[in-house]
């Protein structure tokens, strides 16, 4: 899947994303359902994304692996940026547009709660899991 174009609630920021996987993930560690409210639904959006209107977006960074990116006028959740790779994850929600996604992956399997379940069936990763994975890139 390539080329998508979004914009926040208030229409401040824009993005331009090249390149879109159509295999989206979900995390369910505290600090995305923190930050949502509920599970992060994650496009990989790679590096080339273009961001207009800078400087309405705040960066918070999350973890020693990456950062949150949200506009400072509607609070809309524009990303997730690695550290390392300077890849963009995305909430699925900003791109309307986009079908025949498909659920791949569940990160922070073991930090699900026990109010909600998904029927599909993905790869998972514990906690454990990543923490190896990030140990050796932070």
């Amino acid at each position: 899947m390539s080329y998508a174009e979004t914009n926040c609630l208030c229409g401040c920021v824009k993005i331009t994303a090249e390149s879109i996987n159509p295999n989206f993930t979900v995390c369910h560690c505290q600090s995305c359902r923190t930050w949502g409210g509920a599970p992060f639904f994650a496009v990989k959006c790679g590096t080339q994304v273009k961001i207009e209107g800078e400087n309405k977006v705040k960066m918070y960074k999350s973890s020693s692996w990456a950062s949150r990116g949200f506009c400072t006028e509607c609070g809309t959740h524009l990303f997730y940026k690695f550290k390392e790779t300077g890849e963009y994850n995305m909430p699925v929600g900003l791109f309307p547009q986009l079908d025949s996604l498909k659920m791949d992956m569940q990160y922070f399997s073991d930090m699900r709660p026990s109010y909600y379940c998904f029927a599909n069936e993905t790869k998972e990763m514990t906690t454990e899991e990543i923490m190896a994975y990030f140990a050796d890139k932070t």
